[in-house]
């Protein structure tokens, strides 16, 4: 702010240009010689979340009832719209009293919950995972594992949970079947974990064609990787709009209204930097998740707020719906190789 001597407050940028869509700082860089380039709209992604709307919130790491009741309290204070509420430490950490507290308090909300299935290769006794190359990371070892996870899933659906966080291609396919077998609700949904995200449009598609209903990327994915993306598939995209520090720890706040454009459909996760791992969390890890869980909220306030002074708020899908619209899979039902197949007669042939 200037004063011209007369008592009265100089004019600001925000003074002199209406207030409409725009890109971070577009207005007092053009002023100033040095505007970038207009926005293409061949880059921008034709897709949305069925029923209208762009883009959806989530709350990530959320690990218990008395966590969710922070988030649900904090997000009426500060008017934060929640679409989804996810936990990071399994199924298998949270007790059924726990589970049913946590499905209760969403659907008075219209949230959906989505909580973590089985066991992950990091905690488990492979070694791999502690070398360099980090190994298969949290991807689930032997059958066993897999058992872990689709008794997760069942238990958690029996439970009322509608969304089933995953971490393994192979625990995508089998809970996608079991889903098509009328094994899990036909409602149930499944949300790939961004440690095993995809950083190209082919693998993107695949987890798509796997049985995924959103796939969260790494946050460290350029715009132009995003439009790469969205040429191939509508599948909704989870993204970080901060990642915790395992996750690189990237902060695109400024990036909201672009990530949206290039994105849609995208879940915006409000995630936190500088914070411990609180995975996986119990008591005394309390005082810990509560404050980031607190935290995480005002980000999203932080990042919306961005979102309506760049006008760009205006598209956000109705609260309340989670479903992800028609999706491309593979058949769930191939045909068994057996005594009538071309290909056990072609071997009888040779």
């Amino acid at each position: 702010m200037s004063n011209d001597g007369s008592g009265t407050r100089g004019q600001l940028v925000t003074d002199v240009f209406p207030t409409a869509a725009r890109r971070p700082g577009e207005r007092a860089l053009a002023a100033l010689g040095l505007g970038a380039p207009a926005l293409s709209p061949d880059d921008a992604s034709p897709h949305t979340f069925p029923g209208g709307g762009r883009w959806r919130t989530e709350v990530p790491s959320v690990e218990g009832p008395e966590a969710l009741a922070v988030v649900l309290k904090e997000s009426s204070r500060l008017d934060v719209p929640i679409h989804r509420i996810s936990q990071g430490s399994g199924v298998w950490m949270l007790t059924d009293a726990e589970i049913t507290e946590m499905v209760e308090a969403t659907a008075e909300r219209g949230i959906e919950l989505c909580l973590f299935t089985g066991p992950r290769g990091t905690w488990d006794t492979g070694a791999s995972v502690r070398t360099d190359s980090r190994g298969a990371g949290l991807r689930a070892r032997g059958h066993d594992a897999v058992a872990g996870c689709v008794e997760d899933a069942v238990r958690a659906a029996e439970l009322g949970v509608g969304c089933l966080l995953v971490a393994d291609e192979g625990v995508l396919w089998t809970l996608h079947r079991a889903r098509a077998a009328g094994l899990l609700p036909a409602g149930t949904t499944l949300k790939v974990s961004a440690l095993i995200g995809p950083v190209n449009p082919a693998s993107y598609a695949v987890y798509e064609q796997l049985g995924a209903d959103s796939v969260n990327v790494p946050s460290d994915l350029t715009l132009d990787h995003l439009t790469e993306i969205r040429r191939v598939s509508a599948a909704p995209m989870d993204m970080y709009i901060e990642a915790p520090d395992d996750l690189g720890g990237y902060v695109r706040m400024y990036e909201v209204a672009e990530l949206i454009r290039r994105g849609a459909p995208l879940y915006l996760k409000f995630g936190l930097s500088r914070a411990p791992g609180i995975y996986p969390y119990g008591l005394h890890l309390r005082d810990l998740a509560l404050d980031s869980a607190r935290e995480r909220v005002r980000r999203g306030r932080l990042a919306l707020d961005l979102l309506a002074r760049h006008g760009a708020d205006g598209d956000m899908a109705p609260l309340g719906t989670r479903l992800p619209g028609p999706l491309h899979r593979f058949p769930t039902q191939p045909p068994p190789v057996g005594p009538t197949t071309p290909l056990h007669d072609e071997q009888n042939r040779n």
